[in-house]
């Protein structure tokens, strides 16, 4: 039987976090405590994607997901990727490092959609596109539930098109990459209660709404608005079982400023403003996974000596509200507060 939102004891989903920050122990936490883990199949080769799905069976019985990345539609220039290497010789010379390869891949896409049929993962979300009506009949054929990652109305339709059983509907306060399907010079921004209302608006498919989540009241206003659980990133990076480095634990917690940028992908993504955004951003071109992959060295040696100034600080719009608790008593209790938020304001509305 196909995995269904409505069979969550608690209306919260664990953002899939590539990079690092998502982790077999994280994914299994949160389904212990009764909300839907997640696993982040990006940048990682097939074989370690499927020791993580063992390690989160070998861990827990609760049902958990895995999130691919739809494969890149357009390469850039290579002139445009040379430039832009050059630009960051300084930076890695400093971090005694050679920038990687800038190559142009579809992160093993077909491999990995192959794995996760074969292992009947029950959820199976997408991001940076929509697979294809022929992969969601597929997955669909092996009981598996899809999920397609959306940032407007004109994403959404044709998701539901293809027959997505829910959608994921990140509005721009979200940490980490935009899920854009298209060219992101061309589009526009919502906030996760616009986006949520309009996408309620066209469809009565079940929505996991996320951007800037980070408490119990945020949650509730989201499952008022129309989603059917919210999905939260930021709110739970600081967690012992997040994989998050010990740098980007140190910034996430106290006040910093966000903006999207292309410095260290090549593709919008949301994180805290540190030196090499604001260095790099205004020259970083168009062009992931090429950009990615050229950073890629450079990041990890920058992460490996604890500088903060020269990683990518992924974090949402309401980062520093995040705390370090163990992720089942984080979900558990945010659930509480969620459910105390609303009851509070049914209180209040009867007193009129």
């Amino acid at each position: 039987m196909t995995f269904a939102l409505p069979s969550l004891k608690l209306p919260i989903v664990q953002a899939p976090m590539a990079g690092g920050s998502s982790t077999p122990a994280l994914a299994a936490a949160v389904g212990d405590a009764g909300g839907l883990g997640f696993l982040a199949a990006g940048y990682k080769g097939v074989d370690a994607v499927a020791q993580d799905i063992a390690a989160v069976r070998a861990a827990t019985g609760a049902p958990f997901g895995v999130n691919l990345f739809s494969p890149p539609a357009v390469e850039a220039p290579a002139e445009a990727v040379a430039a832009y290497a050059s630009t960051l010789a300084a930076d890695a010379a400093s971090h005694e490092v050679a920038l990687g390869e800038p190559r142009f891949d579809d992160d093993a896409y077909a491999a990995k959609l192959d794995l996760v049929v074969r292992e009947r993962v029950p959820v199976v979300s997408f991001t940076f596109g929509c697979p294809a009506p022929g992969a969601v009949a597929e997955l669909h054929r092996h009981g598996i539930a899809v999920w397609v990652t959306v940032t407007d109305p004109a994403e959404a339709l044709e998701a539901t098109a293809a027959g997505t059983d829910a959608l994921v509907a990140q509005g721009t306060e979200a940490g980490g990459h935009r899920a854009y399907f298209r060219d992101d010079d061309e589009h526009e921004e919502y906030g996760v209660l616009a986006l949520l209302r309009l996408l309620r608006a066209q469809t009565e498919a079940p929505i996991v709404a996320t951007g800037g989540l980070m408490d119990g009241p945020g949650i509730a206003a989201v499952l008022v608005a129309g989603a059917a659980a919210a999905q939260l990133g930021s709110a739970l990076m600081l967690t012992p079982e997040a994989g998050t480095s010990a740098p980007h634990r140190a910034r996430l917690s106290v006040p910093g400023t966000t903006r999207l940028t292309r410095a260290f992908s090549g593709r919008p993504a949301r994180g805290i403003v540190n030196r090499f955004m604001e260095e790099h951003d205004a020259e970083a071109p168009r062009a992931y996974p090429q950009v990615h992959h050229l950073t890629s060295p450079l990041r990890a040696a920058a992460r490996a000596r604890g500088d903060a100034d020269a990683i990518n600080l992924w974090a949402g719009q309401g980062h520093a509200l995040a705390r370090a608790e163990p992720a089942g008593a984080l979900v558990r209790r945010l659930a509480a507060d969620a459910e105390a938020a609303l009851e509070q304001r049914q209180r209040q509305r009867q007193r009129g």
